[in-house]
This record gives C-alpha cells, structure tokens and sequence, in this order.
C-alpha cells in the first residue's frame, strides 16, 4: 500500500486509516459527521495526493487534449481550469479531469483520478502521434485541498497571491508558505468553497505546508478532514465520483455531463456522442431522496412502483446536512423526471424515495 507525504501525520493525529486507490488514506479523524459540518461551515484540510497529474508541454499539447478530452480546451487562457472527460470510442467514460492551461496552446496540467494513473496515462499516450512531451508528476506532486467558507481567509497571510478573490476554475501560481511553485485554485469538489494546492513533494515541502495551514488556521478552528466526509460533501452537491457514478460504461449524457461535451471539434467519440444525443439515451442518472427511512447503498437495486427493476444506487449515503438518505443511482429515462416515486431495495424491503433536483444541498 501506497503512502502519502502526509500519512505520518494523519497516523500521528490518530485518523482512522483504509486502502483507497491502493494508497493508506485517511477516512475520518473526529468522526464523519462533525468533519462534514467543519467544512460546510468553516474549514478543513483533505490530504488527496494520490490524485494522478500530468504535465502535456509543447505545440501540440492543446491538439492531443482536444481529441482525448469532451470539453473544449481551447477556450481556456492562462490561469483558467476546466472540467472534462476522456471518452471511449463507445462514448464510455474512461475518467473525468480537470484541465489547467498554464501557457495557453503549450503548457497544460491533467489532474486525474488515483485509481486511473496508469489507465489514463496509456489512454492518452495511444493518441500522442507527434510524440508531444507528457511527464507523470504523480509521485512527485503533493496536493492538499482546503475547503469551507472560511477557508481562503484563513490561508491568505500564508501568500502574497490573491486567494481571496480566486474565481471559481481559476488559478495562480507563486509563493506560498515559503515555499516556491505552489499552484493554488478554486476547482474544489465540496461546493464549500475554498481553494487545492498543488507543490512539489521535495524536501521538507509537505510538513512545512501543513504546519503553516494549521497555525494559522489554528483560532478559527480549521480540522483535518478524510475521505469520509469528503464522500458526504461530494454526494450533497451532487457531483460525480468515477467508479461509483461515471465509468467506462456510462456516457457523459447518460450522467448528466452533456455540459462538458463539446462538438466543436472531433474527439475519440464524438460521433457516437452526437448521435446519442440526437435519438436519447435509454437511462439517466438521478439524485433521490428517501421519503421513507433508510439508507441507499451503492449497487442497492431501484424499483417502480409495481416493483419492477428500473435501475440501480450508484451513491447513497445519509445527509449530514438534510439529515436524510439521498442517493445517486441510474434509472430507466421515463422514470427520471423531478417528482417520480421509486423504491430503493433495502433489507429485502422496498423503501419509498422520490427524484428531486440536483444538487441536494444549494
């Protein structure tokens, strides 16, 4: 099992410890709920090293991420982020990323999910024909994402960068904490706010970074947070985690990603996609809520009123903030609309739930 540059603290502060992605993360410290409420609130710290980057450098690196990527990435100037997807030729989703133009047309960073590295690493190296430069920064990049409503203004005397006025999937890149090449954006994946940072794994960098967090985080009460309550937060705002909600076999439109899915120009399955998106898709992903009690699971089965199978929970858990299950799952396209009652499977009972708007939580 992989560690991080951090999983000595996270071992030292006593965070009940799990395998996820092949690394020792860190799933809670005080409890899931009450970290779930910090960040909401205030602020907390989620160590996510073990998210994959990828550095694409030189004239061609806006052309390769334009046909391995939905979105369109030549909209993106220096210091703009946007999220994308790579696709399959069968308009499957091989992961989603988040696309950083550092010199716009020659520089971008792709930050993927840890569980793809070497998945996504391959899928975008098959398309390279003009043996573009791509360097796998993985190992060697720390990333720390401080998230909740306080937390720009408790990281901002750590910086001469403005933090405080960062646009939502914007960047800079500067001094921070002492510490040289620090990469800071607002691309966050609670909906609380706040900003990740990015720095190179070297020296004394990730103990340094840390301690400096937490001092001068320390009278406003900012917490470390696992990846428990990271899961709650994601799931109340509705957003999408690769493996449970998006995969290789789920399309952007059958996930609700249409938005990132851009035929401005041709990529790996655009045909496939247009066409999908002209006849329809057979199934959608909802967000649910439980009218009855109970918690929905992924993989629990989703039924009609008649109980007949209509799909499945892809996340489910129970809001720390409505105080309430809600779930994720894929159901049959004329059973999503906004108010269709459907049963969840739980415990051999069918428990009654309705399909609301995403996201739970505004």
């Amino acid at each position: 099992m992989k560690s991080t540059p951090f999983t000595h603290i996270h071992l030292a502060l006593g965070a009940k410890m799990a395998e996820f992605a092949g690394y020792n993360m860190p799933i809670s410290y005080t409890g899931i709920n009450d970290e779930h409420h910090a960040v909401r609130t205030n602020a907390g710290v989620f160590d996510v090293s073990h998210m994959g980057e990828f550095i694409l450098k030189g004239e061609g690196a806006l052309s390769l991420i334009q046909k391995v990527g939905s979105n369109d990435a030549a909209k993106l100037s220096n210091g703009q982020a946007q999220y994308s997807c790579l696709t399959n030729e069968n308009g499957g989703i091989v992961d989603d990323m988040l696309v950083y133009c550092i010199e716009q047309n020659k520089v971008y960073m792709l930050v993927v999910n840890a569980s793809n590295i070497q998945k996504d690493w391959d899928w975008i190296q098959q398309f390279n024909e003009g043996n573009l430069e791509m360097h796998n920064i993985s190992d060697k990049t720390c990333l720390l994402a401080i998230q909740g409503p306080n937390a720009t203004q408790i990281l901002q005397p750590l910086t001469e960068m403005d933090i405080l006025n960062l646009k939502y999937y914007t960047f800079v890149k500067g001094k921070f904490a002492g510490v040289e090449n620090v990469l800071v954006s607002a691309t966050g994946y609670t909906g609380a706010g706040g900003v990740e940072i990015y720095f190179e794994n070297e020296g004394d960098n990730a103990q340094k970074i840390w301690d400096a967090i937490f001092a001068a985080g320390a009278s406003a009460g900012i917490k470390p947070v696992g990846l428990g309550a990271r899961d709650t937060l994601r799931l109340e705002k509705g957003y999408c985690l690769y493996g449970n909600d998006i995969d290789d076999y789920s399309t952007p439109f059958e996930a609700g990603l249409g938005w990132i899915t851009k035929f401005t120009k041709d990529f790996t399955s655009s045909a496939f996609l247009k066409k999908q998106k002209e006849i329809g898709v057979e199934k959608k992903l909802v967000g649910f809520e439980m009218i009855d009690r109970g918690i929905p699971r992924h993989d629990y089965k989703i039924r009609d009123v008649e109980g007949n199978f209509i799909g499945t929970v892809t996340s489910g858990t129970q809001s720390p903030t409505l105080n309430k299950g809600i779930g994720m799952g894929y159901v049959l396209t004329e059973h999503a609309a906004v108010g269709s009652e459907i049963y969840i499977d739980i415990r051999d009972k069918a428990i009654k739930a309705v399909v609301v708007q995403l996201p739970f939580v505004k």
